[in-house]
This record gives C-alpha cells, structure tokens and sequence, in this order.
C-alpha cells in the first residue's frame, strides 16, 4: 500500500480465489485503530478488515481531522483527508482483489463523519455504510461533488442523549440522504455517545443483510 495511513489489516480466512467482501473502519476522536474492531468480530474470517488510525495526534490516541469546533471541521485539513481515505479504499480494492461490490464502511464520531462523506463521494462503490453517532458536515453537504447513490444503503445511530454530538445532527444526515434516494435505515437508542448491545446488534444484521450469502 502505498497509502500514508497507519492501519491493521484482518485478512479474510478464505483462500479461493473469488474476490471477497471488505469492511473499512474509522474510529473517533482521541481513539486509535485497534478501538472498532470489537465491532466486527462476526465478520473476521469472512471479510478483509482495515481499521485505518488517524493521521493527526489527539491525546490519548488520534483524530481524522482538526476542528474549530463540533461539528466544524478544519476544511482544508478534511478535504485532504477524505482524499486519501478514498485512495486508500481504491488501492485496497485493487491489491488485495476485494470485490467492488461488497465494499463497507464503519465510523464512530469523528469516523461517523468520514464514512458518510465517503459514501457522498464515492457512491455506489459503497454497498452498505454505518455511521455511528455522526453528522454531515454543511460545507460537504452544500458544495461536495456527489457519485451517483442509487445502490447503496446507510445506517445511521444516535443516542437520544448524546450531549458530544447533538441527535439532530443525526437526524439531518437522515434527512440528507433520503433526498438523494439513499436507503436509509435510522435507529435512535437510549443511550449519550456511544454504541448499546442494541445498536451492535443492529449495526451487525444491517451488515450481515448486505453481505447475502458471504457468512454462508
């Protein structure tokens, strides 16, 4: 890879030589790569799995990008970022022979906010992505080149109580992508900022379905 990301990378199990499955993951903010992989321990084996740690130091761990607050990224630092996230997915696809078809993104907070702006850009490339506890930033919203979406499905999660990242943020996600024809499937918990048993168990059948017969 020629990728300047630091990440750990779970290869699937399987050594036929048909192309497999991929989940890509992006952790939040002050975290590191190893923190999602509880996530998808259904999926090892089954999947390749990148867990992709933040470019930028943000004590205890990592962050995606800079902001001047929540919910405001630092756009130059974001646009960059979100440029080679996609050239990671891309180079990844392409050396390690994963099929384009079955392609999933996973972020919690700051990684809530890549996966969704990864799935505007690279649109249908992405069959199912989760965003947990995330948002849209307006500047992607408003002025990011959007891939045609017709085929993809998102998951979006939010705590009722979540103070970090108010739960309207969640909900114009929701709202945002439903006006581009997106799947969306929206799940609120009662919960502040973080993932319940509920939510991964959600989180895991919404990937599960979208994977068909993979896990077979």
């Amino acid at each position: 890879m020629k990728s300047p990301y630091t990440f750990k990378h779970i290869p699937t199990s399987k050594t036929n030589d048909e192309l497999h499955p991929a989940i890509f993951l992006f952790h939040g903010l002050g975290s590191n790569e190893e923190d999602l992989l509880q996530l998808v321990e259904e999926f090892k084996g089954h999947c390749h799995i990148f867990s992709l740690r933040g470019p930028i130091t943000h004590s205890p761990g990592f962050a995606f990008y800079t902001f001047e607050e929540e919910g405001k990224p630092t756009r130059e630092v974001f646009d960059k970022m979100i440029t080679f996230s996609q050239s990671f997915i891309l180079e990844a696809i392409e050396q390690f022979h994963l099929d384009s078809n079955k392609i999933f993104l996973i972020g919690f907070n700051q990684g809530a906010a890549v996966v969704e702006t990864l799935t505007l850009t690279l649109g249908n490339l992405i069959n199912g992505t989760v965003a947990l506890s995330g948002y849209l930033p307006d500047f992607v919203m408003n002025e990011y080149k959007k891939a045609p979406l017709d085929k993809t499905k998102i998951f979006i999660s939010h705590g009722e109580y979540d103070y970090d990242f108010p739960i309207q943020w969640g909900e114009n996600s929701k709202d945002y992508f439903e006006e581009l024809g997106v799947q969306v499937t929206f799940k609120t918990y009662p919960d502040g900022h973080g993932v319940t048993p509920e939510n991964l168990k959600d989180m895991v059948e919404f990937i599960a379905q979208n994977l068909g017969d993979t896990l077979n």
